[in-house]
């Protein structure tokens, strides 16, 4: 699935509800809250929080997914193309950082 499916496959998932899109504000809260729980991931898998033994597992696939979910919402919302977007976004990285950082001799 590329991401103009998912950006319909969202559009159609909450077309269906009444309530529709959340306003910016209150997508930029549940982004952050998903964030926040992808921080807590990586933070009792690689950094100096274990979790205690009676926690479960958290899975990274699925907090990364929440994010992208949000992400094609806010974008759905506001109507931008992420692809286009996307385009833009590596533009602007290959030209701007093209020589930051060492390139791997290939």
């Amino acid at each position: 699935m590329d991401i103009e499916e998912m950006q319909r496959a969202v559009d159609s998932w909450i077309g269906q509800f009444e309530e529709g899109y959340w306003p910016p504000l209150a997508m930029l809260a549940r982004l952050t809250e998903e964030v926040g729980e992808l921080a807590r991931e990586v933070n009792h898998r690689f950094g100096s929080k274990p979790k205690k033994p009676e926690e479960p597992e958290g899975d990274l696939e699925m907090e990364l997914a929440d994010i992208l979910f949000i992400v094609i919402c806010y974008a759905n919302s506001l109507g931008i193309n992420l692809n286009e977007a996307f385009v833009k976004m590596m533009d602007k990285y290959k030209t701007r950082d093209s020589n930051r950082w060492t390139r791997k001799n290939i």
